[in-house]
């Protein structure tokens, strides 16, 4: 069975209450280190700013296992996910519905790792570790924060809840 007639048979089964709540967006989001503490960002082919590894959790997934599978499929990295760094909660903008991100740590990739990371040609271009400055730079200002407090939380050994990026 594939993924859609999955959903649309769970669909199908939920109450009518179920039915009535709203839906939002979930996306899984990792942040991978190297051995300088910079943080691993890529380039996806299908849009212009740069983001972290990850993307959208599919129908009756966890974020877990959907930020699994995107590492998989965009890096070729079979890793276990570390603790969940943060929650995000982001608002409705063009384009978009409102949505729910989860951001776990990668830890820390070693030279093999690295070495061993085979982008998947259709989606990601490039991948660089860079400083939080350079997070600044590259990321738009709603993932740039967002990428800034998960750095925090993980520094302090926190998960932190997050609107828009920032900390509430």
């Amino acid at each position: 069975m594939t993924s859609t007639a999955a959903s649309e048979g769970t669909a199908a089964k939920l109450s009518e209450y179920d039915r009535k709540l709203p839906r939002k967006r979930v996306a899984a989001g990792v942040l991978f280190f190297d051995a300088d503490g910079r943080v691993m960002l890529v380039d996806p082919i299908y849009k212009d700013p740069w983001e972290i590894p990850g993307g959208a959790v599919e129908w009756d997934e966890p974020p877990r296992d959907g930020a699994v599978r995107e590492v998989k499929e965009e890096l070729g990295l079979a890793w276990e996910p570390g603790r969940l760094l943060g929650i995000d909660w982001v608002g409705p903008r063009p384009g978009r519905s409102e949505g729910m991100v989860a951001v776990f740590d990668g830890g820390m990739l070693g030279p093999e790792q690295i070495a061993g990371i085979r982008l998947q040609d259709e989606e990601i271009r490039a991948f660089e570790f860079v400083s939080l400055d350079q997070v600044r730079e590259r990321l738009i200002p709603l993932l740039a924060r967002r990428v800034e407090a998960c750095m925090a939380a993980r520094e302090r050994g926190e998960t932190v809840y997050l609107e828009n990026g920032v900390v509430v």
